[in-house]
């Protein structure tokens, strides 16, 4: 296993994670049945993907980007200080984060598509 698109996460991390990949969202389901195609330059994407001590929604190795959707819960003052403590992280571990809210992958996954191609 090529822990350096890991980035040390444990077991547990990885037991979470294919847990959480049969329980998918309206929003990431529509973005995986795009990116797992390939279709973005032809890049590979991988979906809940262990990265130290998270999971992030999307991640393509490489580019190192990260891609998370968020729904409503991400509006909470705790939930919001926890997402910028994981993208600081993120970021201090050589990755891009690209955040994107739910509704804007449902109703306009052409806007969310075009900014990850900027992106590559």
């Amino acid at each position: 296993m090529d822990d350096s698109m890991f980035f040390g996460a444990s077991p547990i991390i990885f037991e979470r994670a294919k847990e959480l990949r049969k329980h998918m969202t309206a929003a990431e389901s529509l973005l995986w049945d795009y990116l797992r195609k390939k279709k973005l330059k032809g890049l590979k994407f991988r979906r809940q993907h262990p990265i130290a001590n998270y999971i992030v929604d999307f991640y393509c190795h490489s580019i190192k980007l990260v891609i998370e959707l968020d729904g409503s819960i991400h509006d909470l003052d705790s939930v919001k200080e926890n997402d910028i403590e994981r993208e600081e992280h993120l970021k201090s571990l050589g990755l891009w984060v690209l955040r994107f809210r739910n509704e804007l992958v449902q109703n306009k996954l052409h806007v969310v598509l075009t900014q990850i191609e900027d992106c590559a």
